[in-house]
């Protein structure tokens, strides 16, 4: 198998901010209270004009420009999300015209596992295509899909998009391993039921389950790579909750300074979540050639996925 890796990466971030003082101020609940179980400070809004789409033509564009190419040298486009612009046609049919693409274009829908789903299945189809260039998205407008009355569902979602682009590496580097999962029996914990508007869900479940799920899927997708704990360099988790990534970071036995963390600045972003927290270890100069990067996400379905990669190889 020909190896698929990062040689380009974009984000697009609603402007307008939604802090823990302004649900304080319309909502019985506190900053205090929103950071001392989530660990969430404030989360980005989308605009009446930004859509799922739109933050994804943004974020792919920078990610294609990233990776030193134009439109035309994209092969294949795929977009993660939960929150479609309309349910006809699929949104990567929207991003696809938005970018100026003349490729093949799906949607993937796993949740807060999206992206890790979608881009596992970017490279295996660049391997099985023989494909030169991939673009892979995650792109959200939850806000639109929560409670504005809910106190315990309205501090954790946020507005974003990212994208990377994936391309044929060298022998050795790229996408080493993943592990996919879904437990349907479990799909009603966190769901929008049939007739409703709004997210519902069993928050206290949906934590057990997924620190049970990342820490199961993360270990899985490091043996298949043959890989430790202790050779990861950087661990980038589903941003949902600070005490679920500390939990699993902890049950892997990867320390606090090698997980990224930004939920305090986004809230949970779903597809968008863990491509937006590489963008900004990447900015931060937190990855380097040749280091093991651990992505994993978890979210309704119940969903999962892990993917272990070695960064470069361009």
């Amino acid at each position: 198998m020909t190896a698929a890796t990062i040689t380009g990466i974009g984000t697009a971030i609603p402007e307008a901010r939604l802090t823990n003082a302004d649900l304080a101020a319309r909502l019985d609940t506190s900053d205090e209270w929103i950071v001392a179980r989530t660990g969430i400070r404030e989360r980005r809004v989308a605009a009446p004009a930004e859509t799922s789409s739109s933050l994804a033509v943004a974020a792919s564009a920078a990610a294609i420009k990233d990776a030193g190419l134009v439109p035309d040298d994209i092969e294949l486009l795929i977009v993660a999300t939960t929150t479609p612009d309309q349910a006809l046609p699929q949104t990567s049919a929207l991003v696809n015209e938005g970018l100026g693409l003349r490729c093949g274009a799906f949607d993937v829908g796993a949740a807060c596992a999206g992206f890790v789903h979608a881009l596992v299945v970017g490279a295996t189809l660049l391997d099985a295509g023989d494909l030169d260039a991939v673009v892979v998205a995650g792109t959200e407008t939850l806000t639109r899909i929560v409670d504005p009355d809910d106190r315990g569902t309205v501090p954790l979602f946020g507005d974003g998009a990212a994208a990377v682009v994936l391309r044929p590496a060298e022998r050795g580097y790229g996408l080493q391993s993943w592990d996919l999962g879904c437990d349907g029996s479990a799909s009603g914990i966190l769901a929008i039921p049939p007739g409703q508007q709004f997210i519902q869900m069993e928050g206290q479940e949906v934590f057990r389950r997924a620190v049970r799920a990342v820490i199961s899927s993360a270990d899985k997708a490091l043996r298949a790579a043959g890989c430790a704990p202790s050779d990861v360099d950087l661990f980038v988790p589903h941003q949902a909750n600070v005490r679920i990534i500390n939990l699993a970071a902890q049950g892997l036995g990867i320390a606090a300074d090698r997980t990224m963390v930004n939920v305090d600045r986004y809230g949970n972003t779903s597809a968008a979540s863990v491509p937006l927290a590489l963008a900004e270890a990447i900015d931060a100069g937190r990855v380097h050639d040749g280091g093991i990067v651990l992505l994993s996400g978890f979210g309704a379905g119940m969903a999962w996925a892990s993917a272990v990669m070695r960064w470069g190889g361009v």
